[in-house]
């Protein structure tokens, strides 16, 4: 049965090969029917690992835009990202601009014209403490320039605080007849884009009872050469290199109104002596008196501002250790450190990926 079987299919090999069967011969033939179809299934195979490839790609650029969402809208800890479509809408009041000059008519004009023109200014007040009032002409260029600038059909209210004396603590008096709770108090020679102007406004109107501005300080404790422990004050510098503030000065920030009063009328006296001897410090006691009330830190937001003027009194010599004394006096007046420092920092995510 066996020998039948083999002689037939000798005989078919024959028929196919020209010849006698041969195992060999018959695999090579089984090989060769599967052969041809390898190069399809290969590319079929490419094709596929390509594609998975792909997906994973997509997958991991997808987790990873997430992640770095997460990351932005966490990193602004405590205020809403949601910006309103105008800052300058009748329920938000806007702002008013509060101008602090001495003897620099010509940055004032620069100055008036440019928070003229930013959508939530609401008014702009000068507040001037020289020995003799404001030229009329000046006072007629100015309001002349606030009402051409401007971009709004409400046009801001414009006026001269006038002091009796020269007086730093002039800057933080009450102001009648104000229609916003949003002060931002600027010196005659800073410039800060309406842009960002605005969107600092924002900023505080999440948190309207802290300070938010533009020039972040620091302060630490250090030790003297006789061993005894000290405050010291911390510039620009300090801020850099230790990576946190504890003030922003009111050369460039936003408060409430309600600290005008508050620093002209329940602040020790004894502070505002110091302030009117030594003609320096201001902003120091006014970041002390809202740290005072609130046991918050302010906010200091990024953004790019522009200084116009050549002098001041940063720029005098002694100027540090003045404000390493006046730190560490007002500590003293208050009785405690009432400054808390922070790392976080206000950024507009609109404008910015990275930072």
């Amino acid at each position: 049965m066996s020998t039948l079987i083999g002689i037939r299919d000798a005989a078919s090999s024959s028929d196919v090969n020209g010849g006698l069967y041969s195992p060999a011969k018959e695999k090579a033939a089984i090989r060769g029917a599967y052969s041809s179809r390898s190069p399809l299934l290969l590319r079929r195979a490419r094709q596929l690992l390509a594609a998975t490839k792909v997906k994973v790609l997509l997958g991991l650029c997808t987790l990873c835009i997430v992640v770095l969402v997460n990351s932005r809208l966490s990193s602004l800890m405590g205020w809403n990202p949601h910006y309103p479509s105008s800052v300058s809408s009748p329920s938000r009041g806007g702002y008013t601009v509060l101008i602090n000059t001495w003897k620099r008519n010509s940055l004032l004009k620069q100055s008036v014209a440019h928070y003229a023109s930013c959508s939530g200014t609401d008014a702009i007040h000068v507040v001037w403490s020289e020995t003799d009032p404001p030229p009329e002409n000046l006072k007629a260029y100015l309001k002349k320039v606030v009402f051409s600038k401007s971009q709004a059909a409400h046009k801001p209210n414009f006026r001269f605080d006038i002091n009796q004396e020269d007086n730093l603590n002039n800057r933080f008096r009450p102001i009648e007849e104000l229609r916003t709770d949003a002060i931002f108090s600027i010196d005659d020679d800073v410039i800060v884009p309406c842009a960002t102007l605005n969107f600092a406004f924002t900023v505080w109107q999440s948190a309207p009872f802290t300070m938010v501005g533009f020039v972040p300080r620091t302060h630490r404790l250090d030790m003297a050469n006789n061993g005894d422990a000290y405050y010291k004050y911390g510039g620009w510098w300090s801020v850099w290199w230790m990576g946190t503030y504890s003030m922003v000065l009111s050369k460039a920030a936003f408060f409430h109104r309600k600290y005008l009063d508050i620093y002209t009328h329940k602040m020790p006296s004894s502070i505002h002596d110091y302030v009117s001897r030594e003609r320096n410090c201001e902003d120091i006691a006014m970041s002390l008196l809202v740290a005072n009330a609130t046991s918050a830190p302010p906010i200091w937001v990024k953004g790019k501002i522009y200084e116009i003027g050549s002098s001041g009194i940063s720029t005098l010599k002694g100027h540090s250790d003045s404000r390493n004394k006046c730190l560490n006096d007002f500590i003293s007046l208050y009785g405690t450190m009432p400054l808390v420092s922070t790392n976080v920092k206000a950024v507009d995510a609109r404008h910015e990926w990275f930072w």
